[in-house]
């Protein structure tokens, strides 16, 4: 696996007592072109008008970004698209967009960012913001009121290095209320730059929804727009092991357990009868963690040298399912399935080591086919993770 990750990942709350955003992100991964895209864009207003604006022009620019047309003609073709608001003369969408490209090995990572009308993207090296200014192209839309501008840069970016992208809705955080003017850009330049030496490897995943949070708190918890950020951070990869299954072989238990010694990382067992061999054959014990008791799974274990060990193929089941159907951690059960999600979530890597013998008990036919085919769950889970959340897997069977 390679030695450098581009992790990226977005927080967002939706405007209070909305049940739908205006603000919309939107990644995704071209492995064969070695590309990565991704968009935020804000509709004007807010709740389902503002989605289905947002959305398109969200849609619209990774479609063009994918193309082999230049970002900045097809940002063009996406401008004279957007329609102009009659009443306020504004457009009725903003977009942000990072066009990443990067080399076999990730070691030349080179991101072409174009943004319009959205406040304006931060650059941090480590704990320090790095002004810059970027290409100003002035449109010229007979319709609307003001100037409009896209603006246009490239960064090449090395390990330790983000762009934070946000909407609005962070910067006017507390206007009127706990700041007259509002957080302002300056003020989200310097929580973050305090958060960042704090912790100077904090996932985007977490950093985002510090940010998020604050802006919330501004806001007096009653968020007055929608309040989205996302981050582009350059990083030595977090690397998780899934083991499930016992090997074909018993011959090959050994061999099993010497992988799991020698794996560089987090560790999740998913299966009874692999952790009763890893129990055995590392001279480890396995203790139920009460602390996880569900009515949906079986609680999780714990032992040492391990970060997870669960049950099989229902854990595993229900794991699939939530991340395919993009399920928040906050609306989930403090039990297994939720510390599964986590690890995973947490780390930029993950490889399978599935084990091929086939479980007797999975046989019953009064167990649903889904929990019964351990490498179609594995198969849908690499996907979701590689499509839904950009992460890297891979897999070894034993």
């Amino acid at each position: 696996m390679k030695d450098i990750f581009i992790d990226i990942d977005y927080s967002q709350i939706y405007k209070f007592g909305q049940k739908i955003g205006g603000d919309v992100f939107l990644q995704k991964r071209n492995p064969e072109r070695n590309q990565i895209v991704a968009v935020l864009s804000d509709g004007l207003g807010s709740g389902v008008k503002a989605n289905v604006l947002a959305s398109l022009t969200a849609n619209m620019a990774k479609k063009l970004s994918f193309s082999p047309m230049d970002l900045k003609h097809s940002a063009n073709i996406i401008m004279d698209t957007l329609p102009v608001c009659k009443e306020r003369k504004i457009s009725y969408s903003t977009f942000s967009i990072a066009d990443i490209r990067y080399n076999a090995l990730n070691s030349n990572i080179r991101v072409n960012f174009l943004e319009y009308d959205n406040p304006h993207a931060l650059f941090f090296r480590d704990s320090t913001n790095i002004d810059w200014e970027g290409d100003v192209t002035i449109l010229d839309r007979e319709k609307a009121f003001k100037k409009e501008e896209i603006v246009h840069n490239v960064f090449n970016l090395r390990v330790g290095d983000r762009i934070i992208i946000i909407s609005d809705g962070v910067t006017q955080a507390g206007l009127g209320a706990s700041r007259s003017l509002g957080w302002r850009l300056n003020g989200v330049k310097q929580y973050i730059s305090d958060i960042l030496k704090d912790s100077p490897s904090i996932s985007s995943r977490a950093l985002t929804k510090q940010i998020v949070n604050k802006a919330l708190s501004l806001d007096g918890l009653a968020s007055k727009d929608d309040i989205t950020c996302c981050c582009i951070y350059i990083r030595k990869p977090r690397r998780t092991l899934i083991v499930t299954g016992p090997p074909f072989l018993k011959e090959s238990d050994d061999l099993l357990c010497q992988k799991i010694k020698d794996f560089k990382g987090k560790k999740i067992i998913s299966g009874g009868t692999t952790a009763l061999i890893v129990s055995k054959h590392l001279n480890k014990k396995i203790k139920v963690d009460l602390s996880t008791w569900s009515k949906d799974v079986p609680p999780s274990s714990t032992m040492d040298g391990m970060d997870l060990v669960t049950e099989g193929m229902l854990t595993l089941s229900k794991v699939v399912y939530t991340l395919e159907k993009k399920i928040p951690l906050v609306e989930l059960a403090n039990d297994a399935v939720k510390k599964y999600i986590e690890l995973i979530l947490d780390s930029d890597q993950v490889h399978f080591l599935v084990g091929t013998k086939i479980n007797e008990a999975h046989q019953d036919p009064s167990i649903p086919v889904e929990i019964g085919i351990r490498r179609t769950l594995i198969e849908r889970l690499r996907k979701t993770l590689e499509e839904n959340y950009l992460k890297e897997t891979s897999i070894e069977y034993i």
